[in-house]
């Protein structure tokens, strides 16, 4: 279930939004948004029984973004209890994400001693900010961001130097234009022999049939995914 007594700060812009809520963060504490066991929704592990851990703060603003309520809702807990809360669930899959995580220094220890105890640890991260720290244990499904995502130029392509053959990328496809991109950016880089990558339609921008279509028109040899999540429960569902 979601933490109570979140911090709201609706009316300050969304840089000073994100430099206030990290301040006020004591060390060793990490800004938590959610924390709940639900049914993974994406990626080669979707279908799975998951222990998500939702930080808070973002720096990106994805235009089809659906977890706005995370850019400055969150409250501080320490490492040592959300732990506890996680090994509780008794799942061994567990995913880190937000808002963006890596913004938090504090979830690179957390996620290590989440793999020190036997749980597969997933990460999702936009992408932006440098992967290198990310414990090697941990899976790093990683976002491309396409044009119609606003955030394309935040794209930080050193990041693919850094990935394991295990690592995942994703790319939210939210117009043709964006496949098309997405494309173009597979095979020049040749992605598709380097990493499992997903295709995910934009929920209620792109029709699942479309991106089927076109994905089989364009003969790559990817996968596509649709948000499970979204299918089980209401879309606006949170906590889920």
């Amino acid at each position: 279930m979601p933490f109570h007594g979140e911090t709201l700060m609706t009316a300050i812009p969304a840089q000073s939004q994100r430099l206030a809520l990290l301040q006020t963060k004591p060390v060793g504490q990490l800004l938590i948004h959610e924390l709940y066991r639900s049914i993974q929704g994406e990626s080669t592990f979707a279908g799975l029984p998951c222990v998500f851990v939702r930080l808070a703060v973002c720096n990106s603003r994805c235009s089809w973004c659906d977890t706005p309520h995370a850019f400055n809702q969150g409250s501080p807990q320490p490492l040592d209890d959300i732990v506890e809360r996680i090994r509780a669930f008794g799942c061994p899959l567990v995913e880190i994400t937000g808002g963006e995580p890596l913004l938090q220094e504090d979830v690179f220890p957390l996620m290590s001693r989440l793999a020190d105890l036997g749980l597969t640890v997933l990460l999702e991260t936009s992408g932006a900010l440098d992967v290198r720290p990310v414990d090697h244990r941990a899976h790093i499904i990683m976002d491309l961001k396409c044009p119609d995502s606003g955030e394309c130029p935040g794209n930080l392509w050193s990041n693919l130097d850094h990935l394991k053959p295990s690592d995942e990328l994703k790319f939210v496809i939210a117009s043709r234009r964006d496949f098309d991109w997405t494309v173009e950016t597979i095979r020049h880089r040749q992605l598709d022999r380097r990493f499992t990558v997903l295709l995910s339609p934009a929920f209620g921008l792109v029709q699942p049939l479309d991106l089927a279509t076109w994905l089989l028109d364009s003969g790559l040899q990817v996968r596509m995914q649709l948000q499970m999540h979204k299918h089980i429960w209401h879309p606006q569902a949170r906590g889920v």
